[in-house]
């Protein structure tokens, strides 16, 4: 017998209370600062935005900082709050969430729910990633072109609540089954430290520092997605992370691709050597510069270019990347022996990465599908008869 059956034999062998989010936490709004109030150093801040972009289930660290002054009039997430996002361009999203961890309070923007609670932080927010509440917030999400649920109607969302142990014996279970993803975060801790430069970024080492307009020839392709063949020569980018194929090409060249607009903006880059087709609202960029290593670029593009895009957007969400936003993306330029040896650390990183998670493809699918059987099951009970 395992040992979260024997605390739930020991500790609720009648079942579990299903509760509403109103009986066992408060729910208040986030402020009201824009990506436009960030700098470097302060106050911490969690913009509802970066919830989509940059984090997982929970976090103890942050990305921004707000000024003191922008801080006095904010509302702010205190350690084991869970953050949610509450609008979204789709359903899917609307309602993604973090567990607060870290141990100083954080500012929270608008367009979010903190929930204040007193159960496991961590297992509350993998019970707002599971089917059974995605079933609940359809019923209370509204609108059209922006999906929204209100801090308010989320008083009324039923969940389980087990004892604490039981909650941190599943907590326990499902974080081994994370694994990889913590893999793949450190990964880029590394990958973003080793390209860390100057002044500008933060660090010590200085180095000149270029717009991408000046080292690079930037343009788009000209093809359709309906122009892909299934068997075709030549490897075909589109606004995805899958490589399609066509029988003839455009380019040939080196080139740092990725998305023009839709959901992969900032966060798909292919690097091809040769000949390729390109789709018309996908951006190429052919290093031109010889004291530039392309394949640094691409490194450094895959680490700085979505942060960079989310600061200088007007927008709550970055749905395409204007021509000016890629000219005047500010890339470090070390000597080109340091850019051979940063890259010659992440092609090993990389590979690892690769090895780990999409050199086996079926096998990580297929963890990634239990993964999600069995949360959903570990977060399911039979609910314990309420006595009127």
């Amino acid at each position: 017998m395992s040992k979260l059956q024997e605390l739930i034999n020991e500790l609720c062998p009648n079942g579990v209370e299903y509760k509403k989010i109103g009986e066992i936490a408060s729910i208040s709004r986030g402020g009201n600062f824009q990506k436009k109030d960030f700098c470097d150093t302060g106050v911490p801040c969690i913009h509802y935005g970066q919830i989509y972009t940059f984090f997982n289930l929970f976090s103890d660290s942050v990305l921004t900082h707000i000024n003191s002054e922008i801080a006095e009039k904010q509302k702010f997430a205190y350690t084991n709050d869970i953050i949610m996002a509450v609008t979204s361009e789709n359903i899917e999203d609307v309602c993604k969430c973090i567990a607060w961890l870290g141990n100083d309070k954080v500012a929270v923007s608008g367009h979010t729910a903190i929930i204040h609670h007193n159960q496991n932080a961590k297992y509350l927010s993998y019970y707002f990633h599971t089917e059974m509440f995605f079933n609940q917030k359809k019923k209370i999400a509204h609108g059209t072109k922006v999906i929204e649920v209100t801090p308010d109607s989320l008083n009324n969302i039923v969940i389980p609540v087990p004892p604490l142990e039981v909650q941190s014996e599943i907590v326990k279970i499902l974080d081994n089954f994370t694994e990889l993803t913590a893999r793949k975060k450190q990964y880029e801790y590394y990958r973003d430290k080793l390209l860390t430069f100057g002044v500008h970024g933060g660090a010590t080492t200085e180095c000149e520092w270029r717009t991408l307009a000046e080292i690079a020839e930037i343009g788009t392709g000209s093809s359709n997605t309906n122009e892909e063949l299934d068997e075709g020569t030549y490897p075909f980018f589109v606004r995805s992370q899958e490589v399609r194929r066509k029988n003839d090409y455009e380019f040939d060249e080196t080139a740092i691709i990725t998305s023009g607009d839709g959901v992969g903006v900032g966060k798909i880059y292919h690097y091809v050597e040769g000949k390729y087709a390109l789709h018309q609202r996908a951006y190429r960029i052919h290093i031109i510069d010889e004291k530039v290593n392309p394949k640094y670029y691409f490194y450094y593009m895959k680490s700085a270019f979505l942060q960079y895009i989310e600061k200088t957007s007007f927008h709550s969400s970055v749905t395409s990347i204007r021509r000016p936003m890629l000219n005047n993306f500010p890339v470090p330029v070390p000597p080109v022996a340091e850019q051979e040896r940063i890259v010659s650390i992440l092609d090993r990183f990389d590979k690892l990465c690769s090895d780990i998670s999409e050199g086996i493809p079926a096998e990580i699918e297929a963890r990634k599908k239990q993964y999600e059987y069995y949360r959903d099951k570990l977060l399911t009970f039979t609910e314990k008869e309420r006595i009127l």
